[in-house]
């Protein structure tokens, strides 16, 4: 089978090689892989920048979508024709998450997705309803999952409350299709006029360029009555900390998610204080939680967002889309 593996840091390093699927072992299930989806961590790990450096060669990606080929002893979960995507992490079925017990990630330090076959434990796996095509089943895995830990799991998100997501990427408009779905008042950042636009025509509330107005806690503020948002998916790390902590609503969370403006910066831990607001880090999400989430989607009208689709080994120019920050949503590949 053919593989695609990160041989040198950067788009160019990615190169194909030969490697012989191996068979399932008991409580295993081989698949064929359909499609898979691109994170920022991906980008990252393909370009030598993330927080933890991983051996190499490694196959790259996570979040991916197939169909089961061939069962190992006593799988009871999954048939040979199922259609099914991987959780994040590998061990973290249900509960709370325990970082000892949370199993390993794929696409580092383990192979990811990016393979013609790839053989995993039962236990990871979800399957997909009918009515998620392979493209949008791929998108979910740790981008809807982390909204929905955010939003569901962690946040209980209510009809009717106001929520903040920062972006246009993948966890933001899981964020801004989760808060519709339950009639939340969703409100967007973006740096770009046309992208909020879209945003608003999918439904968000009203959209606020960060560029444009950079302490935009005061429009978030003005939107709600002085009252504030209830929940806020803070992907830009320190640097946006300091403006989530002035437009959540007293007693509201953040939810600390990414660090897309940067990992420089200063916090006041008295700023958490006075407005007592609960300030959690969301480590994507269990097994369940992506069960949940792929039902909950599915019986809605709502679909995963997806930007653009690639051949899998197109994955050098989805990755350069991905970098220049133009997408809206979720980039993905097709085998």
């Amino acid at each position: 089978m053919k593989a695609i593996t990160i041989q040198r840091h950067g788009f160019q390093g990615l190169a194909p090689v030969e490697r012989e699927y191996r068979a399932p072992l008991r409580r295993e299930v081989r698949l064929r892989m359909r499609a898979v989806s691109l994170n920022y961590r991906d980008l990252e790990i393909v370009s030598g920048t993330f927080a933890t450096a991983y051996n190499l060669p490694l196959i790259p990606i996570s979040d991916g979508v197939g169909e089961v080929v061939e069962v190992g002893q006593d799988v009871a979960r999954f048939k040979p024709g199922d259609r099914v995507c991987s959780a994040f992490w590998g061990e973290w079925n249900d509960g709370g998450f325990d970082i000892a017990k949370a199993g390993k990630s794929l696409g580092g330090p383990g192979d990811g997705l990016l393979q013609e076959q790839v053989t995993l434990d039962e236990q990871r796996l979800v399957k997909i309803p009918d009515a998620l095509s392979d493209g949008e089943a791929a998108a979910f895995p740790c981008a809807g999952s982390t909204a929905w830990q955010a939003l569901v799991s962690f946040g209980q998100i209510r009809p009717g409350d106001v929520v903040v997501v920062q972006g246009t990427g993948g966890v933001a408009l899981f964020g801004l299709q989760l808060g519709l779905i339950v009639g939340a008042k969703v409100i967007v950042l973006s740096s770009s006029d046309k992208k909020l636009e879209r945003a608003k025509a999918l439904g968000a509330l009203a959209g606020v360029n960060y560029r444009g107005t950079p302490a935009w806690s005061d429009e978030v503020l003005e939107l709600t009555a002085g009252q504030g948002a209830d929940h806020i998916l803070e992907t830009g790390g320190p640097s946006s900390f300091a403006q989530s902590l002035k437009a959540v609503r007293s007693g509201g969370r953040i939810s600390v998610i990414g660090y897309l403006g940067g990992a420089q910066g200063s916090i006041n831990p008295l700023d958490i204080f006075r407005k007592q607001a609960t300030v959690q880090g969301i480590p994507v999400g269990s097994r369940s939680s992506l069960e949940s989430l792929l039902n909950a989607m599915a019986a809605s009208s709502r679909r995963p967002v997806l930007d653009s689709t690639f051949d899998w080994n197109d994955v050098g120019p989805a990755l350069e889309r991905l970098h220049s920050g133009e997408h809206f949503g979720k980039i993905v590949l097709t085998f």
